[in-house]
């Protein structure tokens, strides 16, 4: 069956972007990809099946829904669920074997009225403000854990609040200081889980971040955490390179002519100033195609860059195709990714819209298909 719209992942792209990260970190040092969020918009299943045939140690998610879907699909990689797990719902993840981030007491004392063990990473909270463990209260939180013969405390990890959006990476230190802290409360407590704090910009700016592993994320796919981030990498002598595998792509519905002075779209917020030809795509905002592209986007056709002409619609959009003088119904339409000499990069597109890449891809409706090639 052909698409209307679809996504392509190389996963030559994946595999390199992969060996990279390999290659900057001790092979003593695990490796975490996070494929939460349908794994950046590139499908969780397809994907986690890619790296775990390539060996990576652990899954990264943030439901106990996405950790179900890869074991159902037969995967027995270890997972963790980085999001928070209702106290209903921690006994499947434990009969599953998959382990949970804990940073409430409350969740400490569900899983230890289960008959199974509970593998659990402690959450500690260095300066993000998000869910974890204060620094202060880390003690007493460990102790609690070690009262329950069910939990075995497996991991401890923090997040980095700010070592992507800047090129001063004193915040950052002052985090890894205060994990250093932490590790020192659990090793007082006589335990030694398995430590980690590096997502991408860490993984491939500060070795001293690596610890006992590494949570790959958005750079798996091929994208920099920040443009600041290329320029620390590049300051920092840190040679990598990374190859985004994502291309989405569509076709033309319809092509028709428009008189010139005519409105187009929803609105009628842009006419056209001479008689135009354009070209309707069957894909709009409900696909993931952010509305704020209206009459900014730009396609490629025909290796020729077409600007979207009028508001994006839910299931459709329209774009300017006058300066083509040979296309047809069903022909290859891209949003994201090279046709010819011509490239619109997820950066370009996040650029014009206000937002980072992160949110245009993650966005991209999950229902699309994805052909892994």
């Amino acid at each position: 069956m052909k698409y209307r719209s679809w996504l392509e992942i190389d996963s030559s792209n994946i595999i390199h972007n992969l060996k990279e990260a390999q290659g900057l970190v001790n092979n003593k040092v695990k490796l975490m990809v996070v494929v939460k969020s349908n794994a950046y918009g590139h499908g969780t299943i397809e994907m986690s099946k890619l790296v775990v045939s390539k060996g990576v140690d652990w899954l990264g998610v943030d439901s106990l829904e996405e950790a179900s879907l890869i074991r159902e699909s037969g995967i027995k990689t270890p997972i963790l669920v980085l999001g928070y797990i209702l106290k209903e719902n921690l006994k499947k993840a434990v009969e599953n074997d998959i382990s949970v981030v804990v940073y409430n007491k409350e969740t400490l004392a569900e899983l230890s009225k289960l008959k199974k063990p509970a593998k659990i990473h402690i959450k500690v909270e260095t300066g993000t403000m998000r869910q974890g463990v204060l620094l202060e209260d880390l003690e007493e939180f460990i102790r609690c854990a070690k009262k329950s013969l069910n939990i075995i405390v497996e991991g401890i990890y923090t997040h980095f609040a700010n070592i992507e959006d800047t090129t001063d990476h004193s915040f950052a230190k002052e985090q890894l200081r205060k994990f250093s802290q932490a590790l020192q409360i659990a090793k007082d407590l006589k335990i030694k889980p398995l430590a980690h704090t590096a997502c991408s910009a860490a993984l491939i700016l500060f070795p001293e971040t690596h610890f006992d592993m590494v949570r790959f994320g958005i750079s798996m796919y091929g994208y920099w955490s920040s443009p600041q981030t290329l320029v620390s990498s590049k300051e920092n002598k840190k040679s990598i390179l990374l190859k985004p595998a994502l291309s989405w792509k569509s076709v033309i519905a319809q092509i028709k002519n428009v008189k010139s002075d005519t409105p187009v779209g929803y609105g009628l917020m842009e006419k056209t100033n001479q008689d135009t030809k354009i070209a309707i795509v069957p894909v709009g905002y409900w696909d993931g195609y952010d509305r704020k592209l209206s009459s900014v986007g730009n396609v490629l056709i025909g290796g020729k860059r077409c600007k979207i002409i009028g508001r994006i619609c839910m299931n459709m959009l329209m774009v300017d195709i006058n300066h083509l003088p040979d296309v047809k119904v069903e022909d290859e339409v891209v949003l994201i990714g090279h046709q010819g000499e011509e490239n619109i990069a997820v950066e370009e597109l996040a650029q014009k819209i206000g937002t980072i890449n992160y949110e245009i891809i993650s966005r991209i409706n999950p229902l699309i298909p994805r052909i892994y090639k």
